[in-house]
């Protein structure tokens, strides 16, 4: 019953889930791009008034908008930085599908033109930043083929069709399938369309045609009914009637996950989703962990062998030396057990030699008393003279003494090679045991993490609905929100401000109207100061460096979007009647802080009394000259030096855009 784990989108994946990523990220601004692995990014976007989404596309394999906090790393990669520097804030036009291909095209509109980046899901993958011209910036992957290059500065040009477009395929088109003869109708139902092997025999379970049915002995009413399914299946893809499925195997493996259920998977567990992108998110997320941990495997399995073909090397060394040590004494020993004869001999070549006689003579005079077994001519075994070596035999061993040397200093020579070796012997016998211990370690590790069960990466915390304004808990309970910009300002007047509330304003140009939510009951004091210090930090007052400023509040009544005839508000503004109310030199200032929220770290900000009541990790931030990006980088090392132990890594690890989001005007200093 089992079958193989789906690696790759089909085309029919990626049909269904355009359609769900496009109202999701359509007209959205990309605020930053990561890359993960050397195959997979992940697009940070923002709509307005929405949380950030996270677009994911992993070359070769998938994209979805994922709702996991997956880890990214420190440094972006060059990759990463050009994808940055050309699509930074630039507006999602749309996402689409190449003519029913693996291949995703999202359009970028940006101030240089509108660019694409194209993701190709098919072999290996790739990713492609197209220029408005048509033209190769950059590439995941540079290569040279027979039909097209992947090379910087060249027009772009996507990879020929593997088959019909079976969204333009009419029934006379579908006749031409007969002409591949006696090929199996599943396997030309695949080259024809260039739809994968899965969906072609879905298509053909469903009209109840024999897979292994020969093309050329198809009838009419078959190849109808073939096209009756291939378009309802594709119907329901390009039209978002879908019903996602998980497919699990009978031990509760993850098998697959498509946008419908498939008459092939009836023997299998299946779970609805409610959205395809959460079914892909999911599926994809838990396969790649699990991928990991087989790699982890693979990779143990090669540190394990590496170490133990050095154990192997150095067993070899080690008995190499212990025969040297053996051999050396054994030498040593022989020597002195027959120092006088030996001693001779040397004695007898030295003396010839010198009296004139040749080497020749010498040997021949040795070799004869030898055979005459004259003693100690009986251990003489060869002379090399080039050399003034002399090769000996006895005590079963055959050896070579200096004829530049005395016996004596022949057989300390022997000695001395036996402790060179001994320390030698020394170090490999502790080299050994090193390897020993690793190779036990890599096991019980390897052991250790099969016995784990793979971890998920946490989801991302759900945001309340108040989290994509400013917003902060007050002193004494109170939720304050305020607008980012002249859209949220008009969303938060329009849909989020009830009668009972408190509206404040700073009285200057360029400010964000905040809202007290009272719910009905009377704020304090304090909360009605920390409000106003909201108000002042962020408005126009802080870009200016002004130290402090002064911020009114009204009723809800008091507000009107209809201005006086002749006159015209602009998005954001709004109109204030009757008596003011005023809180006075209100200093700017911010503070941010984190704290936990279940397994999440959680970034807040606003007025520094009311954060120091919720966490006593923060920084306090004033106007000043440092970008946002630098200030945030400081500000995050603060509150991780600041922060317990346990929670300093994560701490690092928070997403600098989220500290970002509380340091007014996009500058300040640290107090």
């Amino acid at each position: 019953m089992g079958k193989a784990l789906k690696e790759q989108m089909s085309s029919f994946d990626i049909a269904a889930i355009i359609l769900e990523i496009n109202r999701v990220v359509k007209g959205a601004r990309i605020d930053n791009i990561y890359q993960i692995n050397p195959t997979t990014i992940i697009l940070r976007l923002h709509q307005p008034s929405q949380t950030p989404i996270y677009l994911l596309a992993e070359a070769g394999k998938r994209i979805h908008v994922t709702s996991y906090a997956i880890k990214k790393p420190q440094k972006p990669t060059a990759f990463c930085m050009a994808l940055r520097k050309y699509l930074k804030n630039g507006r999602i036009v749309g996402i689409q599908q190449h003519e029913f291909e693996r291949t995703v095209i999202m359009n970028v509109d940006t101030k240089e033109g509108e660019f694409q980046l194209i993701l190709e899901l098919f072999g290996d993958g790739n990713i492609i930043l197209v220029s408005p011209q048509n033209t190769i910036l950059h590439a995941l992957i540079y290569r040279k083929m027979r039909d097209r290059n992947i090379w910087r500065g060249e027009t772009f040009r996507h990879a020929p069709q593997k088959g019909k477009d079976p969204l333009k395929l009419g029934r006379q088109d579908l006749a031409e399938i007969r002409n591949f003869g006696e090929l199996e109708i599943v396997r030309a139902l695949t080259k024809f369309l260039g739809i994968g092997g899965l969906y072609a025999e879905e298509i053909l379970l469903r009209a109840e045609i024999d897979k292994n049915k020969p093309c050329n002995s198809l009838t009419e009413e078959e190849i109808d009914r073939i096209f009756t399914w291939l378009h309802q299946i594709l119907s329901y893809v390009t039209t978002g009637k879908i019903e996602p499925i998980m497919v699990f195997d009978e031990k509760e493996e993850l098998v697959d996950a498509t946008p419908v259920p498939l008459k092939i998977y009836s023997n299998f567990k299946l779970r609805s989703c409610e959205s395809f992108n959460e079914t892909l998110d999911e599926y994809y997320t838990k396969t790649t962990v699990e991928d990991r941990s087989a790699e982890f495997a693979k990779l143990a399995e090669k540190q394990i062998a590496k170490q133990e073909r050095i154990l192997e090397r150095q067993q070899k060394a080690l008995e190499s030396l212990k025969q040297k040590i053996e051999q050396n004494k054994g030498i040593g020993d022989a020597i002195y057990m027959h120092l006088n004869e030996l001693g001779f001999i040397l004695q007898k070549i030295m003396d010839e030699k010198k009296s004139g006689k040749p080497w020749n003579q010498i040997v021949s005079s040795l070799e004869k008393e030898r055979e005459a077994g004259v003693s100690p001519a009986v251990y003489f075994h060869s002379l090399e003279p080039e050399r003034l070596i002399l090769n000996v035999s006895l005590e079963k061993l055959t050896f070579p003494l200096s004829l530049r040397h005395s016996i004596q200093e022949n057989a300390a020579g022997y000695y001395a090679r036996a402790k060179k070796a001994e320390k030698k012997l020394e170090g490999v016998e502790n080299a050994l045991q090193k390897t020993e211990n690793n190779i036990a370690k890599l096991k019980e590790r390897s052991v250790e993490r099969l016995k784990t069960v793979p971890e998920l990466p946490p989801r991302r915390r759900k945001r309340a609905w108040y989290e994509k304004f400013l917003w902060f808990h007050s002193s004494d309970g109170f939720l304050v929100i305020g607008g980012r910009d002249a859209t949220t300002n008009e969303i938060l007047i329009k849909k989020h401000m009830e009668p009972h509330d408190k509206v404040l304003h700073a009285d200057i140009h360029g400010a964000p109207f905040v809202l007290v939510k009272t719910e009905g009951k009377s704020p304090p004091e304090q909360t009605m100061k920390e409000a106003a210090q909201l108000a002042a930090s962020y408005s126009r007052a802080w870009k200016e460096m002004l130290g402090l400023a002064d911020v009114y509040w009204v009723s809800p009544q008091q507000i009107s979007k209809s201005p006086p005839p002749g006159q015209y508000l602009e998005k954001g503004a709004f109109m204030i009647s009757g008596q003011k109310n005023y809180v006075r030199k209100v200093p700017l200032r911010v503070a941010v802080g984190i704290k936990g929220e279940g397994e999440h770290l959680m970034v807040i900000g606003g007025p520094p009394e009311a954060i120091a009541k919720q966490t006593n990790i923060y920084v306090e931030v004033i106007p000043g000259e440092k970008t946002s990006g630098e200030l945030a980088k400081q500000i995050q090392r603060k509150l991780a030096e600041r922060a317990p132990k346990a929670m300093q890594r994560q701490a690092l690890e928070i997403a600098l855009e989220e500290i970002q989001r509380f340091i007014p005007s996009g500058r300040g200093s640290i107090k």
